[in-house]
């Protein structure tokens, strides 16, 4: 009975490197590339190891390696993300500035 659970393995992680795949793709979708140039290009090249990785049979490092991927480029879309929404904020508050000095102006005359 022991001999038999312990030849058990794991799927191949494909479903894991899917899942980095679309975290790639979805920082690039949110210019990763310039508000986390870093954390993109980490992801990358752990994708790309994985994918390596894969042919060599060794399950268990594609797994981290996908993992990795995943993280690093989730890390890319939330800080590409962020650097936007700083920036239309920014945008706003200078609109609404610049409204309320014509208000002040115009208010004036």
């Amino acid at each position: 009975m022991f001999g038999l659970s312990a030849c058990a393995t794991l799927p191949p992680p494909t479903n894991e490197l899917a899942a980095a795949q679309q975290a790639v793709v979805r920082a690039d979708g949110a210019d990763a590339d310039q508000y986390a140039a870093a954390e993109i290009a980490a992801a990358r090249n752990a994708l790309a190891q994985a994918q390596a990785t894969m042919s060599k049979g060794r399950d268990a490092d594609v797994r981290r390696l996908a993992l990795f991927a995943a993280a690093d480029a989730d890390l890319a879309y939330a800080k590409s993300r962020d650097a936007v929404a700083t920036a239309e904020l920014a945008q706003r508050r200078a609109e609404l500035d610049q409204l309320r000095r014509q208000l002040g102006t115009e208010g004036g005359r």
